[in-house]
């Protein structure tokens, strides 16, 4: 099938299902007139409503692109910063932890050998 005897067949039953639509409409000519002008008149400023909200929706997202290309890698350096501040802050505290632990390690150790061993028979008490 061609393409244009596609779009001559759906021009026609475009036409046809108008002039239907036209000849059963409950309403008047003149009244469906008037009614067809208000309702394109009110679709022409609800889609002009809809225009200039995307204009504000593009403006905004425009701003907020150029507002983060500036705001990013600041924030980003003052994350790294604080991260190496608490770093340097932090490895004497723990050092100093792992150096209790070591000592504890070694307490027990001690503990356990200076303490009698039990002895266990099999039997339950």
């Amino acid at each position: 099938m061609k393409v244009s005897q596609l779009l001559y067949g759906i021009a026609i039953g475009a036409l046809s299902g108008a002039t239907a639509v036209l000849l059963t409409t409950p309403k008047s000519g003149n009244d469906l007139r008037t009614s067809l002008k208000s309702t394109s008149s009110e679709y022409r400023d609800k889609l002009s409503d809809v225009k200039i909200h995307l204009q504000d929706l593009k403006a905004s997202i425009s701003n907020l692109a150029k507002e983060s290309k500036e705001v990013i890698p600041s924030t980003v350096e003052d994350i790294k910063a604080s991260v190496q501040l608490w770093k340097s802050e932090t490895d004497p505290l723990q050092q100093q932890l792992q150096s209790e632990i070591s000592s504890l390690q070694t307490a027990i150790e001690e503990l356990e050998r200076t303490l009698p061993k039990k002895v266990t028979t099999g039997e339950v008490n």
